[in-house]
């Protein structure tokens, strides 16, 4: 799992886990900065990854660590939950075809890091949050699933983005249990 911020969709994956309701089994969590995601990975006793962009004289070099590191756990699927960062071309031809993506807007619509601010100024009555396919274009790979959220009178970045949330959460959980189960094919 590779992920930047908080970590609440890591821990949905966590909590499913834990109570028998995930189909996989989470192996480690990667990270590209400090963040809170790394004390939820501690909770789970799960290992955690480091890889700094900072430490690497380019973003290619950077990619390939990053793809060395996810590599050496051996995953079957790996869930990118909030990393906010765009995998390069050596990342993707050595994990591409394993790694799905979360986006909290009904992709197409909304792309790139300000999806819950932009679907507010665009004045639409619904957005929502996608789960797709990781490919070299930024949030533009095939999409698995999608589900609508409600944008009420009212709402402000904060507001709808925790709805959204909550149902990406729920959704993240789903997908990971279809794609283990075959249901979904990568």
């Amino acid at each position: 799992m590779l992920a930047s911020g908080t970590g609440s969709l890591t821990k949905a994956l966590i909590d499913a886990e834990q109570a028998g309701e995930l189909q996989a089994h989470l192996v480690a969590i990667g990270v590209d900065r400090e963040a809170a995601v790394l004390d939820v990975a501690a909770a789970a006793g799960l290992p955690s990854f480091l890889v700094f962009p900072a430490d690497f004289p380019s973003r290619d070099d950077w990619n390939r660590a990053l793809a060395n590191a996810v590599a050496a756990y051996k995953p079957a699927l790996v869930v990118s939950a909030g990393f906010m960062r765009i995998l390069g071309d050596q990342y993707l031809d050595k994990l591409g075809r394993i790694t799905i993506n979360t986006h909290p807007a009904l992709l197409p619509a909304f792309p790139g890091a300000h999806a819950v601010r932009d679907a507010l100024n665009a004045g639409v009555s619904e957005t929502g949050c996608t789960v797709h396919r990781v490919i070299a274009e930024m949030d533009a790979g095939p999409v698995l699933a999608q589900q609508k959220v409600p944008v009420l009178p009212g709402d402000d970045e904060a507001t709808l983005h925790e709805r959204i949330k909550t149902v990406e959460r729920t959704q993240l959980v789903a997908v990971v249990n279809q794609i283990a189960s075959g249901a979904i094919a990568l």
